[in-house]
């Protein structure tokens, strides 16, 4: 009976999830109970990966960390290296989010990450950059930031993930408000909002507070409460204590800055009760403890067996020997590593440094492939063009001339000296014609290049950065079709530059296998959209022509000093 029920719950766990089934400390005690009980290790260990789940949504670090790393050794035992490995990503995450905390949370961050490299492991390896982008949020390393958020960015539009793509772009809207503008920010902050679904209620939260944060810097309090009022409204399915302290927090920076001091004092009377119950220092030294606490009760433990048993077997003596000996052994190993502290952190930047050059070397790898295959291509059809051009047409061109000599001597000669020349004419075009494809740089390169090579040549010679990205199109489309496409993208990045005033534009082209999706985004001045037909001067009639010409459908959503963007979706 007593297995039967650790059958329902372990179940229970695989059906609803970790999320729903740790919802309560009911649950934890449930989990709890059964150490007392013969259970197998994998489910002991995984109970102790739940408890340590639901105490870090509590805000119970210190807790979560004791139960993490008993799961963490029982997984490494068992050789349990998946569940090992996102034991080690939880408890960098845990340690990463405590503030003022003397250890370091990378080791456990640079095992997970050579984990998912050797088994080149997507999703882990989004995590892993991300997390290491989070380790960099500083002024000296953003840019650095800035190159892992963008790493993980484009693997999560590879594999067409819409929810990390969205918390990725949220991340990078704090990374822009904090060291480059708070326009850039809110550009990304508005992707990721149009991304994230609606159970998504943390996320939603997070990014009301980073929206409400842009506003707040440019000291534009109005606007900053009313994202701050839309945050109040959700209530947070996990980390609820933290955020509820930075709401309120930034609601009382904001009430008090527009002299509403009665609501002002009612959201400081909530955050002072709210630290009251959050008590972040003496979690931190419970955390450090931890260890030394541990090895001390196991120590305890081993010694009181061992005057136990010493009389029944001397081969149990010198295993309790060995043990001992392992536990010295470790203490001797902890003195060393705190002695060492300095030099830990040492090797810690310098490892980052590589993590830098690692980067830096793939981007440039990648860029370095595009352009090969680039040039590739276009060798291969200024080979064909001009070998066609000289075999086919220049051969039959010549057979004709031979057959004129051969008339001439029957024909009157200055009538047939006419026509030599001609063809001697038409003879030395066709040449040149061959030899200038054949020495040209530029061949059918496709749309996807094309756009490209026009945002590069756009960035570098105006202030305006352009930035492309695209989904589902290794293959080419007709060709009539990709000019057409090319032309319309060129004329709204010629508004752009004319009339928008932008210094970011970003270029999305989708393809969904029966239409072609493209949006054109900028964080220029905007306009009123209800004067587009009063004013065809930006170009836009021509456009809407062109789309309509292609049975497309347009559509433009702008707002004064809010930027534009415009979505177009053509069938194909």
């Amino acid at each position: 009976m007593l297995y039967t029920l650790k059958n329902i719950i372990y179940g229970t766990i695989l059906l609803v999830g970790f999320n729903t089934y740790c919802a309560n400390d009911s649950i934890v005690k449930v989990l709890k109970k059964e150490f007392k009980q013969d259970i197998p290790l994998k489910h002991k260990a995984t109970n102790y990966f739940l408890i340590g789940k639901e105490y870090s949504r509590q805000n119970k670090a210190d807790s979560s960390f004791l139960n993490y790393t008993n799961a963490l050794k029982i997984y490494k035992d068992l050789g349990l290296y998946e569940e090992f490995m996102e034991c080690n990503y939880s408890i960098f995450k845990l340690l990463n989010s405590q503030e003022k905390l003397n250890t370091s949370p990378i080791i456990y961050l640079d095992s997970y990450f050579e984990y998912a490299k050797r088994n080149k492991d997507t999703i882990k390896l989004i995590k892993a950059y991300a997390s290491y982008a989070s380790l960099n949020y500083k002024p000296e390393k953003y840019h650095e930031a800035i190159d892992y958020y963008k790493l993980a960015l484009l693997l999560s539009i590879n594999s067409n993930d819409t929810l990390r793509q969205a918390k990725l772009n949220t991340n990078l809207g704090l990374l822009y408000s904090g060291f480059v503008s708070q326009d850039s920010a809110r550009i990304f902050f508005n992707k990721a909002l149009k991304l994230y679904k609606s159970e998504n209620t943390n996320a939603y939260f997070s990014t009301y507070l980073n929206y409400a944060n842009s506003y707040e810097k440019e000291e534009k309090y109005e606007k900053a409460l009313v994202f701050l009022k839309k945050a109040e409204k959700l209530t947070p399915t996990e980390y609820k204590d933290n955020l509820n302290k930075v709401l309120f927090k930034k609601l009382s920076i904001c009430y008090n800055k527009i002299d509403d001091f009665k609501n002002a004092y009612k959201y400081l009377d909530k955050l002072n009760t709210l630290k009251d119950k959050i008590n972040v220092t003496a979690q931190n030294i419970a955390i450090s403890k931890f260890d030394n606490e541990k090895l001390r009760a196991d120590n305890a433990e081993k010694e009181k067996e061992r005057l136990e048993s010493e009389a029944k077997s001397e081969q149990f003596k010198n295993l309790l020997i060995a043990a001992i000996g392992l536990l010295l052994f470790g203490g001797i190993l902890a003195f060393l590593i705190q002695k060492s502290t300095k030099r830990k952190q040492l090797l810690a930047e310098q490892e980052k440094e590589i993590q830098k050059q690692k980067v830096s070397t793939l981007l440039k790898d990648q860029e370095i492939n595009s352009i090969n295959a680039m040039i590739e291509g276009q060798e291969k059809e200024r080979s064909r063009i001009a070998n066609d051009l000289h075999d086919d047409l220049g051969g039959l061109m010549a057979t004709i001339k031979l057959q004129f000599n051969a008339l001439k001597e029957k024909q009157t000669p200055n009538l047939f000296n006419k026509t030599n020349t001609l063809l001697d004419d038409a003879y030395n075009k066709i040449r040149s014609i061959a030899h200038a494809k054949n020495s040209g740089v530029i061949a059918k390169q496709g749309l996807l290049m094309a756009i490209e090579n026009m945002a590069a040549n756009v960035s570098s010679a105006s202030n305006t950065k352009i930035e492309v990205t695209d989904h589902g199109l290794e293959n080419r489309l007709e060709n009539s079709l990709e000019i057409t496409i090319f032309r319309i993208i060129q004329e709204l990045i010629t508004n752009i530059i004319k009339h928008a005033e932008a210094t970011e534009t970003h270029i999305s082209l989708t393809n969904h296998d029966d239409s072609l999706n493209i949006m054109v985004e900028d964080n220029g001045k905007g306009f009123n959209t209800n004067s587009i037909g009063k004013n065809q001067g930006m170009g836009l009639h021509s456009i809407e022509k062109r789309i309509e010409h292609l049975e497309g459908d347009m559509k433009i959503e702008s707002q004064d000093n809010q930027g534009t963007t415009i979505i177009i979706d053509i069938p194909i």
